[in-house]
């Protein structure tokens, strides 16, 4: 199917677990033969972006996803003595590290650019080089909760405080066409008003109520934004990645007719 030569990029948002529907999307858009010539990615989108630019199948990504779910909380973010985080994280890291090991930004298959924020200044940090793996881990650092991570003299933290859908960072890279995808909601989960809220839903509401009100600026400048239906599935529930990806895919599939009529084709 032609595409008129046009560069298509893509722009995945953080959001926690519910960035796993990240992962449903993708599947759609290969399905549907739409070809992704570059990706940023910011926390979560960072993670399913650089596993997708590395070349690594849908499958092999929906079965580390179902990985995470099956791990207790406990176990991925065990309690740290550190400096800027409150957990290490060492179970999260392993896996990670398993998926990908050593790959440099010069060794992937797909244009890719990773967003996280400068702890101090609070800039958009946009990396493009190194090691893959702590790139990612940078873009997904969460304040309070993980200790932050040097990068080239800075410490870099979840790029969700600068650009939650780096949208601006993949038109730089030079995409023409540009499918954006958010997976904060317009409106979070209302827990039990009588039920004082844990401390990492506290540190992850902070984060959520400060991303939102960026949103959607950064959304600015998509050709296309498909947002799945992901309010219901909490920052931490990784268990329901099942549901992360299904929202993912219904969502991409709703939004395939915008996306072909914009591309006309």
């Amino acid at each position: 199917m032609p595409w008129h030569g046009r560069v298509i990029g893509l722009a995945l948002g953080s959001g926690a677990a519910r960035g796993l529907a990240h992962i449903g999307v993708l599947e759609v858009l290969e399905k549907e033969g739409i070809p992704i010539d570059m990706i940023a990615g910011t926390s979560a989108g960072a993670l399913v972006g650089a596993l997708y630019a590395c070349g690594k199948p849908i499958s092999y990504m929906k079965q580390l996803a179902l990985t995470l779910g099956k791990e207790r909380f406990a176990a991925l973010a065990d309690l740290s003595l550190s400096h800027s985080g409150l957990v290490r994280g060492r179970r999260a890291k392993q896996i990670l590290r398993s998926a990908l090991d050593d790959i440099q930004f010069s060794d992937l298959k797909i244009p890719f650019r990773c967003v996280a924020a400068d702890i101090e200044t609070g800039e958009e940090i946009v990396i493009d080089e190194g090691a893959v793996l702590e790139a990612v881990r940078a873009s997904g650092s969460i304040p309070i909760l993980m200790a932050a991570v040097k990068w080239g003299g800075r410490f870099l933290v979840d790029g969700a405080l600068a650009n939650p859908v780096p949208v601006n960072v993949v038109k730089k890279m030079g995409a023409e066409f540009i499918i954006a995808v958010n997976v904060i909601p317009h409106t979070g989960k209302r827990l039990d008003p009588a039920k004082e809220p844990g401390l990492f839903r506290v540190i992850m509401q902070t984060i959520y109520i400060t991303t939102h009100r960026t949103v959607w600026a950064s959304l600015e400048g998509a050709d296309a934004v498909i947002e799945p239906h992901v309010a219901h599935i909490g920052h931490l529930d990784f268990q329901k990645a099942e549901e992360c990806i299904l929202q993912g895919r219904l969502a991409a599939q709703e939004a395939m007719r915008e996306i072909r009529r914009e591309l006309g084709v």
